[in-house]
């Protein structure tokens, strides 16, 4: 069997999966790399055979998604030419990770596409939701990157087809400490909104990861550096909790090693709010915003327990299953 597998390479949760997925997948089967977006931080350990500009979300400054820079960013004919050339027809399957380039050329041309992705088990019934329903937001997971076949990864497996997290075997296998500090990754805030809030909670040490920072600079009790896989990782190994956005992948590691959590949902973004919900009813701290809640950090910080989650590492398991399932129909 040839496989197609193709990761959105917006953010880096979808990139952190795929060093999991794409090594059994390419020892199960024959396998090729499909990646679009610009977004991500983090590179691949593996031959990439296709990579596409995509669709990409821009974070911007000021807690969210940064609607003009996205549409300006945005090449929609670009993408129509992507689509057309991607040959999927060649593949017996693609198995997709909320991928638009290669969900719309497969539905084009009416090619089976699996998708194996957070997003696909975000809209669940039995996932816990905003109180504010977003309409926009569910027609943008529903039809962002259309698939023929859904299974899902999410907190809790709250059905049929959704799975706990893929815990990456470098998070598993890792000597966990803690030395005090806690780790910050809020790329959709600015350095300087960062320190402003942060710099106020005393006797907190802050080591924020950067999508914005050009150097590496403390500022009283604040310490900025760019985003890098290795610092982050031994940052948030060692750290006492995790301050973050409401992604899926960083909160379910930090869940799994027995962090403190805290998250802020990314204004503009649907899913994190999906996420933010989930994690609320699981007792995890979900802030609004950064600005302004000072001393609910604090608080966190300094005052809040751990939660710890033992996922058990089930994804060659699930891998296996799709494809027995794909070549019984």
């Amino acid at each position: 069997m040839k496989i197609l597998y193709a990761i959105q390479g917006t953010g880096n949760g979808h990139v952190a999966r795929a060093t999991e997925i794409v090594p059994l997948l390419k020892k199960m089967t024959d396998t090729d790399v499909l990646i679009s977006g610009i977004q991500s931080d983090l590179g691949l350990p593996f031959e990439v055979n296709y990579c596409f500009y995509g669709l990409s979300f821009i974070f911007g400054k000021r807690g969210g998604v940064d609607i003009a820079q996205t549409i300006r960013k945005s090449n929609f004919g670009r993408l129509l030419v992507d689509i057309r050339s991607v040959p999927v027809e060649k593949y017996d399957l693609v198995i997709n990770d909320f991928e638009p380039v290669s969900a719309w050329a497969c539905k084009i041309k009416r090619k089976p596409c699996i998708g194996l992705s957070h997003q696909n088990a975000v809209l669940h019934p039995g996932v816990p939701k905003p109180l504010k329903r977003d309409r926009f937001g569910e027609f943008i997971l529903k039809n962002y990157a259309p698939v023929s076949e859904k299974y899902g990864f999410h907190f809790q497996p709250v059905g049929e087809h959704i799975f706990t997290p893929v815990i990456r075997r470098r998070i598993r296998n890792s000597k966990v400490g803690n030395k005090g500090h806690f780790t910050v990754y809020l790329p959709a805030y600015s350095d300087e909104e960062i320190i402003r809030v942060l710099g106020a909670v005393k006797d907190v040490q802050w080591e924020v990861f950067s999508k914005h920072a050009k150097g590496t600079y403390g500022y009283g009790n604040v310490y900025i550096q760019k985003v890098s896989i290795e610092e982050f990782g031994k940052s948030f190994l060692s750290c006492d909790g995790i301050l973050c956005t409401a992604g899926f992948e960083t909160p379910a590691e930090a869940l799994y090693l027995g962090k403190k959590l805290c998250v802020i949902p990314m204004k503009n973004q649907y899913e994190q709010l999906c996420n933010a919900a989930f994690l609320a009813s699981m007792g995890i701290k979900v802030l609004p915003s950064l600005s302004g809640n000072e001393a609910k950090i604090e608080e966190w910080a300094k005052t809040s327990e751990y939660l710890h989650i033992n996922y058990p590492d089930q994804t060659e398991a699930i891998l296996k299953n799709i494809l027995e399932q794909y070549e019984r129909n």
